[in-house]
């Protein structure tokens, strides 16, 4: 059977006038249809790039440790190697969007959003980090508060180290601050610290769970270790770095150094952010048994057993022990060094601006020494601080310090630092001596608001 042509699609021959016209909308459809080929060309080109991109990406996000937000980046990119480029890019978007919102920082600082979120940083953490901008050369400190923490020194008639810095100004008024301190429990700072670096790095979550067995006694104070039964003790990161820095638990700080990779990762953390004279050697258990005279056990860590084997040691023993630590402490640091360090984590250039929240919001709630640095302060100034004491010997105490960041009302930050490697002073002198040092602060402050420098009227609110 013929085929009857289709009369629809027929077109007369141009003839006579209308050849000119025919030929201009033949060069209009050849100009045309040669740049909607070349668009289509180049519309299958960019799809393939973007594809290609995509299958990359997905690649690479589907083995970062998963939130929400990264879930949702990993559809997003599934979707844009199916689909076409405005599709994908308009999923791309809302994807970004839900993971903003997934692994921004909730109410309480530095806690995700939604449980197990964890920001990630895609290139570098530096990216939500405080680069240290060069800095103008730090101002002389002032010469009274100088004066005054010189005087407070030589009173108090025993070796003590000082160190006040202005956060802002970065000036710095000290004594003996270039010597080395015992730090003891002020350690834990620089462990909680290389532990929050490592949540900035998408290698650790608060929520991750934590398993503490008998394996993880510690020595002295470890309240955490009373939860602890024939199946151990479930618990999280957060709660190891609660502990820490909140109660100076020795058990969750020693856990929670070797979830971060132990005293090396630590040391590795205070060598990359430079925080001169700072050290650190081991964990507490270690380290308190080395200062005794002993070498650590696993069962020490039972409840008495470690203070029953340190009462057998002979007196001399142990004084060589504590003589060598005081001359040479293994987790040494110089008050110069930790008011620095205290700083830099104030300015952020430590950790990101949620990790930064994490910590100081941990060392505002420090129940440690509530008659220290905080005893000297008026009650609308702020402290955030940490606190170390060490062992008792021969009616001396080794050890005892607070270190934070002490806020006046107007929101100016002074870190300061004050250390004891060894002293026989009754308690209520320390203290005093301590806050003596915050009143000292505070006339600073107010003598900056008036143009002088007095101590009246910086009297303390001994509160417990």
């Amino acid at each position: 059977m013929d085929r009857v042509p289709d009369r629809s699609l027929t077109r007369p021959a141009p003839t006579g006038g209308n050849s000119l016209r025919a030929a201009v909308l033949r060069g209009l459809g050849y100009v045309f249809w040669s740049a909607a080929d070349g668009a289509y060309v180049a519309s299958n080109a960019a799809d393939l790039s973007f594809k290609r991109l995509a299958r990359g990406t997905r690649a690479f996000v589907s083995d970062i440790p998963g939130s929400l937000g990264m879930g949702a980046l990993r559809a997003a990119a599934f979707t844009v190697e199916r689909r076409g480029p405005l599709t994908a890019l308009a999923v791309v978007i809302a994807a970004a969007g839900v993971g903003w919102n997934a692994t921004a920082p909730a109410a309480v600082p530095g806690r995700p959003a939604v449980r197990g979120a964890t920001p990630i940083k895609f290139v570098t953490d530096k990216l939500n980090i405080e680069t240290p901008r060069p800095r103008r050369p730090a101002p002389p400190a002032p010469s009274d508060l100088q004066h005054e923490l010189s005087r407070l020194a030589a009173q108090y008639d025993e070796p003590v180290g000082v160190a006040v810095a202005d956060v802002t100004d970065g000036w710095v008024a000290s004594v003996d601050g270039q010597l080395s301190f015992p730090q003891q429990s002020v350690s834990k700072l620089w462990v909680a610290i290389t532990a929050m670096e490592k949540v900035d790095q998408g290698m650790m979550r608060l929520d991750q769970g934590v398993l503490l067995t008998d394996a993880d006694r510690s020595v002295f104070f470890q309240p955490i270790t009373y939860n602890i039964d024939d199946d151990g003790y479930q618990t999280d990161v957060e709660e190891l770095l609660r502990r820490a820095l909140v109660t100076s638990d020795n058990a969750a700080n020693d856990k929670l150094m070797g979830m971060v990779g132990g005293a090396p990762a630590v040391q590795d953390m205070i060598r990359r952010k430079a925080l001169d004279g700072v050290r650190l050697a081991e964990d507490e258990k270690h380290l308190q048994a080395r200062i005794a005279g002993l070498t650590w056990k696993p069962e020490y860590g039972q409840y008495g057993v470690f203070e029953d084997a340190r009462s057998r040691l002979s007196r001399e023993v142990r004084e060589q022990a504590m003589q060598a630590y005081v001359e040479n402490p293994y987790d040494g640091a110089t008050p110069v060094g930790v008011v620095r360090a205290l700083s830099a984590l104030k300015r952020g250039e430590l950790l990101s601006p949620a990790s930064t929240d994490v910590i100081l919001h941990y060392m505002a709630k420090a129940r440690t020494g509530p008659r220290r640095l905080a005893g000297g302060l008026p009650g609308d100034w702020k402290i955030a601080h940490k606190t170390g004491t060490g062992q008792d010997f021969r009616g001396a105490s080794y050890g005892i310090n607070d270190v934070g960041l002490l806020t006046a009302p107007d929101g100016r930050t002074y870190a300061v630092a004050v250390m004891m490697a060894k002293t026989a002073k009754p308690v209520p002198a320390r203290l005093e001596f301590m806050q003596a040092v915050s009143r000292a602060v505070v006339a600073n402050w107010r003598a900056e608001q008036r143009g002088g420098f007095t101590l009246r009227g910086a009297e303390p609110e001994l509160t417990e």
